[in-house]
This record gives C-alpha cells, sequence and structure tokens, in this order.
C-alpha cells in the first residue's frame, strides 16, 4: 500500500517508531512429558513502548487420538502511542497469521524428515539383520560340513587301521567279531 507522497506503509511506521535490524523476545517454555503437554509464551522486547505482542503457543495429545498432536497459537496485538494504531494492529496480526502458517508448515517438513530417517534406519537394520542372520547361517554350515568331514575321516582312518590290524593277526578257527 503506498500513500500520496509514495512512502509505503512499512517506510511510515519505521519514520514514527525509529528502525531496528535486531528484535528480541521474551519467552517462558513449560514442558509436562507426563501430560505430554508443552506450552511456549513469548513477549517482544523490541518496541515494546509501541508495540506489545504477546503470543501463546501449546502442543497437547489430541483428546480422541493419542497418535497427534494438537498445536494451539495465539497472538495478542496491542499498539500505542503511533498514529493509526488500529491499522497498524491489523497489518501486524495478518503478518503473525501468515508466519503460523509457515511455522505449521515448517513443523510438518521436519517431522516428514524425521520419519523418513527413521523408515530408513528401520530398513538399514532389518538389511543389516538379515546379513547378519545369512552370514551366521553360513558360518555354521561350514562348521557343520567342516565336522561332518572330520567323523567321515576318522571313521574311514580307524576302519582301516582294524582292518589292518585283522590282516596282521593269524586267522584261527575262531570267528572274529567284524567292525
Amino acid at each position: 500500500m503506498k500513500g500520496r507522497l509514495g512512502l509505503t506503509s512499512r517506510s511510515y511506521l519505521l519514520k514514527i517508531v525509529g528502525s531496528t535490524n535486531i528484535c528480541y523476545a521474551s519467552e517462558r517454555s513449560e514442558v509436562n512429558p507426563q501430560a505430554k503437554y508443552m506450552v511456549m509464551k513469548t513477549r517482544n522486547l523490541t518496541l515494546c513502548r509501541f508495540v506489545a505482542v504477546d503470543e501463546t503457543v501449546s502442543y497437547e495429545s489430541h483428546p480422541q487420538d493419542p497418535t497427534k498432536t494438537l498445536l494451539k497459537q495465539e497472538a495478542m496485538v496491542t499498539v500505542q502511542g503511533v498514529p493509526l494504531n488500529s491499522y497498524v494492529e491489523d497489518m501486524l496480526t495478518s503478518k503473525i497469521s501468515l508466519n503460523a502458517g509457515k511455522g505449521r508448515q515448517a513443523i510438518e517438513w521436519v517431522i516428514s524428515k524425521i520419519d523418513a530417517e527413521v523408515k530408513e534406519l528401520a530398513n538399514s537394520a532389518v538389511k543389516s539383520t538379515d546379513e547378519l542372520l545369512m552370514q551366521t547361517k553360513k558360518s555354521l554350515d561350514e562348521i557343520t560340513n567342516s565336522a561332518r568331514k572330520s567323523m567321515d575321516d576318522i571313521s574311514s582312518a580307524a576302519k582301516k587301521s582294524l582292518d589292518d590290524l585283522q590282516n596282521l593277526t593269524p586267522r584261527t578257527n575262531q570267528n572274529l567279531p567284524k567292525f
């Protein structure tokens, strides 16, 4: 919006209250893990002589679906000592509302990223577990085959030794048991 003199409403406001590149605020956060509840209350400190913005954001479990989170966001804007204070209040309220939508989008983006990373981790864990099981099975099969071969070798050697022993002893009419 431009005025008759070509000044934008923002530059007009900055001429009245002064320009600042850094904004300060005070925030108090309360977290209750047992009740699954968090509330943050923020109040601006910059330009607080002219503009008071009190914002409250709360997160709690949805009453009907505990897998969901209920977000409530409120902002109270009060402008004083500035010409056209209702216009400035409306402009600030509109900006806060726009930023609240961006905040929700940012939270949803972060949640989707975390969700994707968790799924990737789970898939990686399943793959690693499958590989470990396959390696273990392969090792057990190798050990079993090696033990079986060793037992066969021992059995063959024992049979050969017994046969050699029987060939060395003179034969009598007695029947010797065969193994």
